[in-house]
């Protein structure tokens, strides 16, 4: 889990397309914060520091105090919006976020000893199938990631949410029993089976 960070804003009275322009000539960003059955406030951040926090990585799992002109929010990210061209933060949604409440959100999942397992230093290769899963969890217990140890992995396995053990208060959302990754076996190894099965039903055939 991450730290709640703190974040300082402007409140914006206006909106709209021109509005929001001139928000960003002035090196901010526009954005709004939402839900918990309350009125949306408009606002802008700062547009450096939002750019560096959105690079920095786990942006959408990790809670923000925002100050606006005085007035705290307690938020994470929902949605943010990159120019297409240049990659730098258009738009960000906030969505608060109320004492108690769970969260659907997107983790990492980082796969260990990745190098160093016996299939993969026995030539196989370990596929990635889903970056990411979808968790539902405590706004003050999202993981920042959920790891995966390859270690005992052999040729030809799979890996299966059902594998993983989640953090107390952790549930899956929207998932069966997704394969996250497969041990492909080494094409060599491939090619050895495939002559030893021909091998088999010639020696069958004479018989």
């Amino acid at each position: 889990m991450t730290a709640t960070k703190q974040i300082k804003a402007q409140a914006r009275t206006t909106a709209g397309k021109g509005a929001a322009r001139a928000v960003r000539r002035a090196g901010r960003v526009p954005a709004v914060i939402y839900g918990d059955g309350k009125p949306p406030v408009g606002i802008s951040v700062e547009h450096i520091e939002i750019n560096k926090l959105i690079y920095a990585g786990h942006f959408l799992t990790t809670l923000f105090d925002i100050d606006v002109d005085g007035q705290k929010y307690h938020v994470i990210p929902r949605d943010y919006q990159l120019d297409p061209v240049k990659d730098f933060p258009l738009h960000v949604d906030f969505l608060r976020v109320a004492a108690g409440a769970s969260l659907t959100v997107d983790v990492p999942v980082h796969f260990l000893n990745a190098d160093t397992a016996p299939a993969i230093k026995g030539g196989a290769t370990l596929n990635i199938v889903s970056h990411t899963v979808s968790l539902l969890a405590p706004a003050d217990a999202i993981p920042a990631a959920i790891e995966v140890d390859v270690t005992a992995y052999n040729f030809g396995d799979s890996i299966h949410l059902s594998a993983i053990t989640l953090p107390k208060g952790v549930t899956w959302a929207g998932h069966g029993d997704d394969t996250l990754a497969t041990i492909t076996t080494p094409s060599g190894a491939k090619e050895a089976d495939a002559d030893d099965a021909a091998a088999a039903a010639a020696d069958a055939a004479k018989g």
